[in-house]
């Protein structure tokens, strides 16, 4: 564990605790210079300054080829004892503070501030309204993770869970209990057993059986507006047309409420697998999501927003169900 926190420290994480962590997102850094908002501001109404970027598990179950983040930490389980969620968010809410604390400007010194933070931004940033479960590691592994996401709801916040979809019991259990987040996003980067294989190459031998049992869940939750299908494009890996009527069947079996579609970006640990080249140009990914409408062509799914920046792109029936509301939290 002390091995692992030494990484975490070392990509700028805030450790929290003995499992979970907290890194201060460059949107956030943007919106608090006023420099632009990042694509959750602008797809679904998320204040990219109040957003805290977190995870309960640094550990995952998947060695994903194109992630970006440090993947020593592989493991089938949840190796410690899981902390309670009461002290994750609210150490999370701290260590968020103390990321925070050189864009204060302190108009008592004479010395020169360099800060060029809103400051009126910067007061409201201490205390997140907006915690996005996904920044390191698998978070469904976090044995409390239902209790953690009521944590959340009962600080009035919402909340974003990105799973790799490998456990579905878990799902099953957020579903039961009346815990699921504002956002459930499963992410489906492939579109068959062989590639999904290839590319998360993870440590469970039924993985693919199991992100195909969690997809096979979303019908049965009877709130809006929750269902997230995430794809990460890369490109020469998972942008064949051959691929793109495969996609269309798990889109149509699953019936997301938001389909999102993001580019693969070469940053982080990333580049020591997958160089810049495998980074899709905006109209390559335009053309892509294009075939993948044809293929959905009669389920009203359309491209309703972009970030093209992030290349970010979303995708749902009716635009109006992308604001989130009151009664989504």
């Amino acid at each position: 564990m002390a091995k692992a926190r030494k990484r975490i420290r070392k990509e700028t994480y805030e450790p929290v605790g003995k499992h979970s962590a907290v890194q201060l997102c460059n949107w956030t850094k943007k919106s608090l210079k006023d420099e632009g908002v990042c694509f959750k501001e602008k797809f679904y109404g998320i204040k990219s300054h109040l957003c805290c970027q977190m995870t309960p598990s640094i550990f995952c179950n998947n060695r994903c080829i194109h992630c970006w983040r440090d993947i020593s930490n592989s493991t089938l389980d949840f190796p410690v004892t899981p902390e309670e969620p009461k002290d994750i968010i609210g150490g999370a809410v701290k260590a968020q503070q103390k990321l925070l604390t050189g864009f204060k400007i302190d108009k008592n010194s004479k010395s020169k501030q360099l800060s060029r933070a809103n400051q009126e931004k910067l007061a409201e940033a201490q205390q997140p309204n907006q915690f996005a479960l996904s920044l390191t590691g698998e978070p469904t592994l976090y044995p409390k993770i239902g209790e953690l996401i009521s944590e959340i709801r009962k600080r009035n916040a919402t909340s974003f869970l990105v799973t790799n979809g490998l456990q579905p019991e878990v799902i099953q259990k957020l579903i039961d209990t009346n815990n699921l987040p504002t956002r459930l996003y499963v992410t489906v980067n492939t579109s068959n057993r062989e590639a999904h294989k290839r590319f998360h190459r993870s440590l469970k031998e039924d993985a693919w059986e199991k992100l195909i049992e969690t997809l096979s869940l979303f019908p049965k939750i009877k709130k809006k507006n929750i269902t997230v299908f995430r794809i990460n494009l890369v490109r020469d890996l998972n942008m064949e047309d051959k691929f793109i009527p495969e996609f269309a069947e798990l889109i149509k079996s699953s019936k997301p409420a938001f389909i999102e579609i993001k580019g693969y970006m070469s940053v982080g640990f990333a580049r020591e697998r997958l160089g810049y080249d495998k980074m899709p140009t905006h109209k390559e990914m335009k053309d892509w999501i294009a075939k993948l409408e044809k293929e959905l062509k009669g389920t009203d799914y359309i491209l309703q927003d972009e970030h093209e920046v992030s290349r970010a792109y979303v995708m749902c029936k009716d635009k109006k169900d992308l604001i989130i509301k009151k009664e989504d939290y």
